[in-house]
């Protein structure tokens, strides 16, 4: 007679063992909060810079350029392209064109004192126009031709000398914080921003770092970009603005995710040996009880699958306690220096779904691996054998 896998006695055997299998479950967990802590990182800057761009704007910049602080666009071709038909006028018929310039800055931080790369962006008051989800959260907008700027929320608490109403020295200038924008989870709200003309007098700039534009039907797009790549005066980059940001993101996030995925690998292999030693140690203080279950009528495979199933619980408690773990990094945000910009960018943990499948996922696969020899040698127990065993 064969009997059914013995599920309940699975459960009932996790439990009684609890305090070793909570410690296994414990450096499981541990596996998974790094595991899962690296993909929010991940996740969270890559959000930030997708959310900077607008897929409804279009990022103009020299071709070849990686960035807007290696990009230079002559005043003559930002001239050409302010003309076309396909670009989106306001109320005022005004063509929401924003003609920018971009420069790095090293400022102290607010509590270490310590130097870091800020970014400063020059633009016109129709720039303003076409970021519409910032807004302001203290003081008021630079006035154009003067030299006042406006901090975003992230450099403000940030920076010495960035809140409202401080001086920041840069350019040979004294510039006056008149303003604080609040620019929600995107990268502008790691920026400086002043009046274009103003900046590239005070970094006796002549080009433009890039021009932003909205167009009036965005199914456009493709035409426009043909359009300029085939003007011989242009020798200019067109990317929508949300994947021009979206690739800011690359390089860093593949570096998190290589060196998130090998600290995790290194861990894992110490928590499967843990859940071997832990599963060994349960099938050899089980042994006559095995022999019962056998001589009952319950299979090999019975045997083998129940085993199997208290080392995943094993992988779903720590599974879960390190998710758990994880989502209280979400509360937090994290300054770092983006390798592709040189320039600090200011993001938060994200935990979306499919991170929570990917790391329930990886604790259930360390459970399975770590308690799949020792099912097996409780499975090909003889029943005699274990019957007889003290």
């Amino acid at each position: 007679m064969k009997t059914n896998i013995p599920y309940l006695y699975s459960v009932k055997s996790f439990w009684a063992r609890k305090a070793t299998n909570g410690l296994t479950a414990a450096g499981m967990a541990l596996v998974v909060y790094v595991f899962a802590t690296v993909l929010m990182l991940t996740e969270g800057l890559e959000r930030t810079l997708v959310a900077t761009g607008s897929p409804n704007n279009v990022m103009v910049t020299r071709r070849g350029a990686e960035t807007e602080i290696q990009s230079a666009v002559t005043r003559e071709q930002a001239n050409i392209i302010a003309s076309y038909s396909e670009i989106a006028r306001g109320l005022d018929g005004e063509a929401l064109v924003s003609k920018e310039s971009v420069v790095l800055i090293a400022l102290p931080k607010r509590d270490t004192g310590k130097p870091s790369n800020v970014t400063i962006r020059g633009l016109s008051p129709t720039g303003f126009r076409l970021r519409p989800r910032v807004t302001l959260a203290e003081g008021r907008w630079f006035r154009p031709g003067t030299s006042e700027i406006v901090t975003g929320n992230k450099i403000a608490g940030g920076f010495r000398g960035a809140r409202l109403g401080e001086r920041i020295r840069f350019g040979l200038r004294d510039w006056t914080v008149v303003g604080v924008f609040d620019a929600g989870n995107t990268g502008f709200g790691s920026e400086i921003w002043g009046d274009a003309q103003q900046l590239m007098q005070a970094f006796r700039r002549t080009d433009y770092s890039s021009l932003i534009f909205k167009l009036a039907d965005p199914s456009r797009f493709e035409a426009v970009r043909e359009r300029i790549d085939a003007d011989r005066r242009l020798p200019l980059e067109v990317e929508r603005e949300s994947v021009f940001y979206a690739e800011q993101s690359e390089m860093m996030a593949n570096f998190l995710n290589i060196l998130g995925l090998t600290l995790s690998f290194i861990f894992s292999i110490g928590a499967v040996v843990g859940a071997v030693i832990t599963m060994h140690a349960s099938v050899a203080s089980r042994t006559r009880e095995i022999g019962t279950l056998r001589a009952l009528g319950f299979s090999r495979v019975s045997i083998l699958a129940a085993f199997l199933l208290e080392s995943l619980l094993i992988g779903t408690v720590g599974g879960v306690v390190g998710i758990v773990c994880a989502s209280i990094m979400q509360f937090l945000t994290l300054s770092t220096m983006n390798w592709q910009t040189f320039a600090e960018i200011a993001f938060s943990f994200t935990l979306t779904r499919p991170i929570i499948v990917k790391a329930l996922g990886f604790a259930l696969g360390m459970g399975l691996v770590g308690g799949f020899l020792p099912s097996l040698r409780a499975a090909r127990m003889d029943i005699v054998d274990a019957l007889r065993a003290e």
